[in-house]
């Protein structure tokens, strides 16, 4: 299989290990990995915003990159429903790139949902000595029903033990913008969130948005948490969490 991975923009600058997680794991499912160099931004951002004029050279530039591919894969619940179900919307009013949309829609995964469900990932190369709770990130969950995917996967990694997350599916606070937009509103969810994870007893809470992560994880250290880890769940996979 021919998979093309969009590492997406916050991993690319934030936290590249979770691409080299994702690359690990396809790669040892069998896919033949191409990572298009000229990839940027999905357009999401602008998009979500309503600045629908910057999104659109995005969106073609992305599927200029990934049409070839036999499959488009992405870390992020987010960006792959982004690509999925916005782009056909968004060229709407373009026959020919609407109807080059609407193929790269069909060929479009989240990485759990990939991996469980189409590659037929069996055994994982990590291993991870604890407990673990897993946070549903809102677009993955709701946009592409991603909630058993990762959780069957991370039971298949020896020494793990994933716990139940009171309100996993309440969203942590992110959105995007709405962070920005509604700050108060948006500690407030994250503040509760964090409690949540703390009672779960769990050695770190596992994710698989970035955008999620950072959320999370910033406020779990302004918190003074400086115990909780905060993990993409194809860290946990490849084992590249560093502990």
């Amino acid at each position: 299989m021919r998979v093309g991975l969009f590492v997406t923009c916050l991993v690319d600058m934030m936290r590249p290990s979770i691409g080299m997680s994702a690359l690990r794991l396809l790669e040892l499912a069998g896919c033949k990995v191409q990572v298009p160099r000229r990839q940027t931004c999905c357009g999401q951002p602008g998009w979500n915003s309503g600045d629908r004029a910057s999104a659109v050279p995005l969106a073609r530039q992305t599927i200029e990159q990934f049409e070839d591919c036999e499959y488009l894969v992405a870390p992020s619940g987010s960006c792959a429903g982004m690509i999925k179900l916005q782009y056909p919307e968004m060229l709407a009013g373009e026959p020919e790139w609407q109807a080059r949309a609407r193929r790269l829609a069909l060929k479009t995964y989240e990485l759990s949902d990939f991996l469980l469900n189409v590659a037929k990932l069996e055994a994982v190369p990590g291993r991870f000595d604890g407990v673990v709770a897993y946070h549903d990130s809102c677009a993955g969950l709701r946009e592409l029903g991603v909630k058993a995917q990762p959780r069957t996967l991370l039971e298949r990694v020896p020494g793990l033990r994933l716990v139940p997350l009171a309100d996993g599916e309440v969203c942590c606070g992110f959105g995007g913008t709405f962070s920005i937009k509604y700050g108060d509103i948006s500690s407030a969810m994250a503040e509760n969130k964090c409690r949540n994870i703390r009672a779960s007893g769990a050695d770190a809470v596992v994710l698989g948005d970035l955008g999620c992560m950072l959320n999370i994880e910033g406020r779990l250290r302004k918190e003074g948490d400086k115990r909780t880890g905060v993990f993409h769940f194809a860290e946990i996979l490849a084992g590249e969490t560093g502990r």
